[in-house]
C-alpha cells in the first residue's frame, strides 16, 4: 500500500478514494484486486482516506473491516471482491497488489 502511493504522488495523484456509489462501481468494473486510498494506520478502527478525510460511505464486505480475527494487522483497504457491491476488505499494508490512482482535476482560467 505504501508503494503503491508513494507511486501515486510521485505522478502528481493519489489512491482513489470512493465516495459514492458512482465511483465504487466505476472502480469494481476494473475486474482487479486492488488498494483503495483508505487506512486506519493512525488509529485502529478510524478508517481515514489518503486526503484526510473520515470514512463515511463504506462498501465492506460482510464481516469486515476484521483485521483477520485479531492475528495481524490489516490497516489498509482494498477493492477484493468486485463482483460484489460491497467489495472491500481490510489487508496488510505490507502485501503486493495493483492500485487505482485520482488525478486532481484540473481548470483552465
Amino acid at each position: 500500500w505504501l508503494e503503491s502511493r508513494e507511486d501515486c504522488v510521485q505522478r502528481s495523484a493519489d489512491l482513489v478514494i470512493i465516495s459514492s456509489e458512482e465511483e465504487q462501481n466505476f472502480v469494481r468494473n476494473f475486474l482487479k484486486h486492488m488498494w483503495i486510498g483508505l487506512t486506519d494506520r493512525e488509529t485502529e478502527g478510524r478508517w481515514k482516506w489518503v486526503d484526510g478525510t473520515p470514512l463515511t460511505k463504506s462498501f465492506w464486505m460482510p464481516l469486515e473491516p476484521n483485521r483477520h480475527q485479531l492475528l495481524r494487522d490489516e490497516d489498509c483497504a482494498e477493492m477484493s471482491n468486485y463482483y460484489l457491491e460491497n467489495s472491500w476488505n481490510d489487508d496488510q499494508c505490507e502485501h503486493k497488489k495493483m492500485w487505482t490512482l485520482s488525478c486532481p482535476t484540473l481548470t483552465s482560467p
